[in-house]
């Protein structure tokens, strides 16, 4: 889920530096807007850009159940108290709106990668950003968009393989420390090979990256997103 998928939305159809920048104004007013009914619009848009870009809510989510508990945590942890009542729900609400609103960035976050390519990512990074910053930026955003996949695809054979193995029965320590040294040993071994790929194939700082031409498709979008600067500000 986590990658670029073949499509022809419209949303696949926007040039990048739109999509970064109506992305932004999304965080902007959702950092502005923290009470319930805030909350609630953003979500109206946010299941508007998933249904626009063809990316399924559910699948998303289960894409980042690994960071679910540590969103689940933060409101437990400030609502539990060391004596009667044991545990205020009025404390938890702050931190469940905000682990909410974490939820909603990380939805747009994957409409955004299933409908950008890597090299238009770099591109859009390069162009926002003139210079050798925005060169180093630009390529540090492509190796991570390509590594990531990897490395998700990593942890997920290590316990498939181990599942078959029937480590689910091993103890709850056992399973951390088997995935995480072998998922660690994974990561060095790719390293590797990704520096001697980029040796062979003689890296370029300045390799030809695509053109982005914005067309009047990309003025809805625009307009959607200073509209959301504007309200984070009001």
């Amino acid at each position: 889920m986590i990658g670029y998928a073949e499509g022809d939305t419209p949303v696949h159809r926007l040039d990048p530096r739109t999509k970064l920048f109506a992305q932004a104004a999304l965080a902007v007013a959702a950092f502005a807007h923290t009470t319930p009914r805030g909350l609630a619009a953003l979500s109206t848009i946010v299941l508007g850009i998933c249904w626009l870009s063809a990316t399924p809510v559910v699948r998303s989510l289960r894409a980042y159940r690994a960071f679910l508990p540590f969103l689940l945590a933060g409101p437990l942890v400030e609502g539990v108290t060391l004596g009667p009542p044991w545990f205020v729900p009025a404390d938890a609400v702050t931190p469940t709106l905000a682990s909410y609103r974490v939820l909603l960035l990380l939805l747009v976050s994957t409409a955004y990668l299933r409908t950008t390519r890597v090299r238009e990512s770099r591109a859009a990074v390069q162009r926002l950003l003139p210079g050798r910053a925005g060169v180093v930026l630009g390529a540090g955003v492509g190796f991570v968009l390509r590594f990531l996949p990897l490395l998700r695809h990593d942890l997920a054979t290590i316990r498939a393989a181990m599942d078959a193995r029937l480590g689910s029965e091993r103890s709850l320590y056992e399973r951390i420390r088997l995935i995480g040294v072998t998922g660690l040993r994974r990561v060095f071994a790719r390293a590797d090979r990704f520096a001697l790929a980029l040796r062979a194939r003689c890296f370029a700082w300045n390799p030809t990256l695509p053109r982005l031409d914005p067309t009047w498709r990309d003025v809805p979008a625009v307009v959607a997103g200073v509209a959301l600067l504007v309200w984070a500000v009001v």
